[in-house]
C-alpha cells in the first residue's frame, strides 16, 4: 500500500507536468520528488530559464506550503479546501474533497479539475448537456443532471482530469468517496 506522502507526491508531479504543458513561464518549472520534502530528503527546485538552462535553488522555501496530516484528516472528514492560491496570484487550489451522496452537475468555465481518488467508488459522468442549468457564481454553472456524456466508474487510485467548460457530475457515490482535488486556472 502506498503511503499518503507517495500518493501526494505522485499527484503533485502530475500537476507539475500538466502545468508544464500550460506553457506560462511560472508553470515551466521542472519538479522532482525532492521538491516536496518526501522521506526527509532536502527540498530543492530545478527550474529552467527561457533558454532551457537549469539552475538550482536549494534554499527557497518562501512559497512552500506544508499541511500536516491532522489538518488533512480534518479536511477530508468534511470536504474542505487545503490551500487556495487563487487570491495570491497563483493559479491553483488544492482540496480534500468528500462526497457522501450524488452531487449537482457542474461546469467550471475557468477551472480545470484534477482528481485523485483515495477511497470509495463513484459513477461519474463527463461531457454531454447539463439539465436545468443556472449560474450560481461567476463562471460556475450547476444543474440537476447530465444527459449524454461519457460514464466512468471511479475507484481508489484513479485520476480523472476534467478541462474547463466540460460538464461533469457525480451520478452515484459509494460513501464515503474521498479524493484529492487540484483546480488549475
Amino acid at each position: 500500500m502506498r503511503s499518503i506522502n507517495g500518493v501526494l507526491a505522485s499527484l503533485f508531479l502530475l500537476v507539475g507536468f500538466l502545468m508544464t504543458l500550460a506553457g506560462t513561464p511560472s508553470q515551466r518549472e521542472k519538479l522532482n520528488a525532492k521538491t516536496f520534502g518526501i522521506a526527509g530528503e532536502s527540498q530543492s527546485i530545478n527550474m529552467a530559464d527561457s533558454s532551457g538552462a537549469e539552475k538550482q535553488n536549494a534554499s527557497s522555501t518562501s512559497s512552500v506550503t506544508y499541511i500536516n496530516n491532522k489538518k488533512v484528516a480534518m479536511a477530508f472528514a468534511k470536504g474542505d479546501t487545503l490551500f487556495d492560491g487563487t487570491g495570491e496570484n497563483k493559479n491553483y487550489r488544492a482540496s480534500a474533497s468528500r462526497h457522501d451522496k450524488p452531487g449537482a452537475a457542474e461546469i467550471h468555465m475557468i477551472d480545470t479539475d484534477i482528481d485523485y481518488v483515495l477511497e470509495g467508488t463513484a459513477t461519474y459522468v463527463a461531457g454531454g448537456m447539463i439539465v436545468d442549468s443556472k449560474t450560481v457564481a461567476p463562471n460556475e454553472i450547476r444543474g440537476t443532471q447530465i444527459t449524454g456524456g461519457e460514464t466512468y466508474r471511479l475507484s481508489k487510485g484513479d485520476v480523472i482530469i476534467v478541462p474547463n467548460g466540460v460538464p461533469h457530475w457525480f451520478k452515484q457515490v459509494g460513501a464515503p468517496f474521498l479524493y484529492f482535488q487540484v483546480k488549475v486556472r
